[in-house]
């Protein structure tokens, strides 16, 4: 499904279209209001309109997997064995983007990542992995016990004590990754509250500039802590 900024109005919401079938006026949804045909989405159109939400990042995750069953039910390919070609490419297309759009908006992390790169700050697959600044002293500290515990491990030389400062560094980039996600949490909460008050572009882009910067702070505080366990695990 295509990333491009999807048109919409002042509350975060896609632009109405019309339906190819009976022109009737039609809000970004899948099914026409006033002859039911599947509809395409709005050029552009996102994992958000998908759902037709918002692109709030503070979802209610019970009715996120509702309308997920309810639309897996609606839009089976089953359901058009007797349309015509364009309505049955529509629902085999529909079907894989909706467990793609599920997959993404059931995360809170997951949610940020997919807004940040419809906005352009980030690429996929790709994510900064310089070490924060304030994190630099405790970086080398970590770096240098790995060092010790590698020489150990190939000397074979008992590693009971070389363990010890790397289960208290794990512990502490433990925390620290939980006190980055509640961080990241409060900032999507600003990011919902700029929607519901029609906040100005430029509020936006410092929200989700502050957003991307915690994100890769997280990304490399993740790593960390998936390096020193596989260490261990190995050691």
């Amino acid at each position: 499904m295509s990333v491009t900024q999807t048109q919409r109005d002042e509350t975060g919401r896609a632009a109405a279209t019309k339906c190819w079938n009976c022109q009737a006026p039609a809000a970004a949804t899948h099914f026409c209001a006033a002859c039911g045909k599947i509809q395409p989405l709005p050029e552009g159109a996102d994992y958000f309109v998908f759902f037709g939400l918002p692109e709030k990042l503070s979802l209610d995750s019970t009715q996120l997997e509702a309308q997920f069953h309810k639309l897996s039910w609606k839009l089976h390919p089953d359901n058009f064995v007797r349309a015509g070609d364009f309505e049955r490419d529509l629902s085999l297309n529909r079907s894989s983007e909706l467990n793609d759009a599920y997959r993404t908006l059931r995360e809170p992390i997951s949610r940020v990542e997919y807004l940040l790169l419809r906005r352009g700050l980030r690429k996929e697959g790709t994510t900064k992995q310089q070490a924060p600044p304030e994190l630099l002293e405790e970086v080398f500290e970590l770096n240098e016990s790995l060092d010790q515990l590698r020489e150990a491990r190939a000397e074979g030389a008992d590693l009971a004590a070389l363990r010890e400062p790397l289960d208290a560094a794990q512990k502490n980039f433990r925390q620290k990754l939980e006190e980055v996600d509640a961080e990241l949490a409060g900032i999507a909460r600003e990011w919902d509250f700029a929607l519901d008050t029609a906040a100005d572009e430029a509020k936006k882009q410092t929200l989700l500039a502050r957003m991307n910067e915690v994100l890769n702070r997280r990304s490399y505080i993740r790593n960390l802590v998936a390096g020193v366990q596989k260490e261990l695990a190995e050691a």
